[in-house]
């Protein structure tokens, strides 16, 4: 891949993954609700997602997605019920809930947000289809090389891991910042009210 090839993918993967969306939603939710840790954590079960769907569609296995979508669509249920679950819990939250800064991190907690962001993104399975259609535009996949591969990797870390990580930070700095309880509880019932729709939206879509 040229330099010019590198920066055009980066740049792509970046804006799309700074457009909201449901796993913007889930990122933004687990670092408001848990802190940073959670959402940068859930920002890498994205990524992680989204390089099983780069693999499936840099070496032909897009059979193998299309013979699991059973699986898939089971995922996309229990990803859209783990969504409206925090939107409730947010809507039921009271504004002066104060979140610890430096608060230590379960180990079983950790788990659950990686997984959240990891099976949220496997849920929507119309992303191989992307991804088909994406890399082509970046990489001869009919002539892979090891090298194109690594680099993919890196690039998509790097572009989808970050712009969801400054999601988290942006997120948790906005609702620490807040001192009025008015608008500590505007933004919480806006973020689960997001969640919510969120969560429906996944839930119906085809």
């Amino acid at each position: 891949m040229s330099t010019y090839e590198i920066l055009a993918l980066f740049g792509t993967m970046a804006v799309l993954a700074a457009i909201p969306s449901a796993s913007v939603a889930l990122v933004v939710a687990r670092s408001v609700t848990a802190g940073v840790p959670h959402g940068i954590v859930v920002s890498m079960g994205v990524v992680a997602g989204d390089l099983l769907f780069i693999g499936l569609a840099m070496f032909g296995l897009a059979a193998v997605a299309e013979t699991m979508g059973a699986l898939f669509t089971a995922v996309k249920y229990v990803g859209a019920l783990y969504l409206m679950w925090l939107g409730v819990s947010l809507l039921r939250a009271k504004p002066d809930t104060q979140i610890a800064i430096g608060q230590a991190t379960e180990r079983g907690n950790v788990f659950a947000s990686f997984f959240s962001g990891f099976f949220l993104t496997l849920g929507d399975v119309k992303a191989i289809l992307f991804y088909l259609s994406l890399l082509p535009m970046f990489v001869d996949l009919a002539a892979l090389r090891s090298n194109d591969v690594l680099v993919v990797i890196s690039v998509t870390v790097v572009a989808v891991g970050g712009v969801k990580a400054g999601y988290a930070i942006f997120a948790y700095r906005v609702i620490a910042s807040v001192r009025g309880k008015r608008f500590r509880a505007f933004t919480m019932k806006a973020a689960g009210t997001a969640l919510l729709g969120a969560g429906g939206y996944m839930a119906v879509k085809g």
